[in-house]
């Protein structure tokens, strides 16, 4: 067997000789392969895990897909292929990273590391979510494959850090309503408004936008002049937040109609009328 030096040097040796992929639909395939240097599929492994700890992860990924080409039936390959899927992760190329981990659970659907295939995808999605001005398209993905990850492998470690980042998602897609609706209501367009805000309150109602988006219900029906509807909602926010500073507001607002809140509580206290509330109004 050669020696751990002469093992290192020809993969130093095979790093310095790189050459371009194969062409893909007429274009240039982006990632770089290593001249071929047939090696036993351990030792091109390791040597990957290698520049993992030194954090080359371009060398590291070139590494674990030579071991995918020159032992693709080997459990090397299988290993090899989940850590380029981790080593794209890593360099934030999130779909490379995404494509990989599908592809090992294709190709080894019963593989006792596919839980970590189908959370790697999920923190893929996660890592991309942006601010809620911009489109959540990745956070509804994000959303998906967590949802995924928790139905899949209930009682797992991926399952409980997934349904906490499961939250995060959740606020965000929230708040996109929060925003879009805000805007509707500043053009005056209070139908469009009370779609969003009414969306948050009946899908979103664990997050810290429920109350802004009970309160801007109230906002809305006032402005049509559908004070009762908006007595009701106001009823429900303060049933559900009663030192909320939204229901101080939605307070003072009907309070000028001659409403007191406060009484219409009281009146939510009763389960079933609460119930029947809600369902009405959400």
């Amino acid at each position: 067997m050669p020696s751990h030096r002469s093992i290192k040097l020809a993969a130093a040796l095979a790093l310095s000789v790189l050459i371009t992929g194969c062409s893909i639909l007429g274009g240039t395939d982006r990632r770089e392969r290593l001249a071929y240097v047939e090696r036993p599929a351990e030792n091109i492994y390791n040597e990957g895990m290698d520049q993992m700890e030194r954090n080359d992860l371009g060398k590291a990924r070139l590494l674990f897909q030579e071991v995918e080409r020159q032992h693709p039936f080997s459990k090397w390959a299988r290993r090899a292929m989940l850590m380029t899927a981790y080593a794209n992760y890593l360099a934030a190329d999130y779909e490379e990273a995404v494509s990989t981990a599908q592809r090992f659970i294709s190709l080894h659907p019963g593989n006792e590391s596919t839980p970590y295939a189908y959370y790697l995808i999920a923190m893929s999605y996660y890592d991309q979510i942006y601010d809620v001005g911009r489109d959540q398209a990745t956070t509804t993905s994000a959303e998906a494959a967590l949802q995924q990850v928790v139905r899949r492998y209930p009682d797992s470690d991926y399952a409980r850090d997934a349904l906490l980042k499961l939250e995060l998602t959740h606020d965000h897609l929230a708040g996109k309503e929060m925003s879009v609706g805000r805007y509707y209501l500043r053009e005056n367009q209070q139908l469009a408004a009370i779609g969003r805000f009414k969306t948050v309150a009946r899908e979103f109602e664990t997050t810290s936008h429920v109350e802004e988006a009970m309160h801007r219900l109230v906002e809305s029906y006032v402005s049509l002049g559908i004070i009762e509807e908006a007595k009701l909602v106001g009823s429900v926010l303060g049933y559900n937040y009663p030192n909320s500073e939204w229901y101080s507001d939605s307070y003072d607002l009907l309070q000028r109609f001659g409403i007191d809140l406060n009484e219409e509580v009281a009146r939510a206290k009763d389960p079933s009328y609460f119930r029947r509330l809600r369902d009405r109004i959400f």
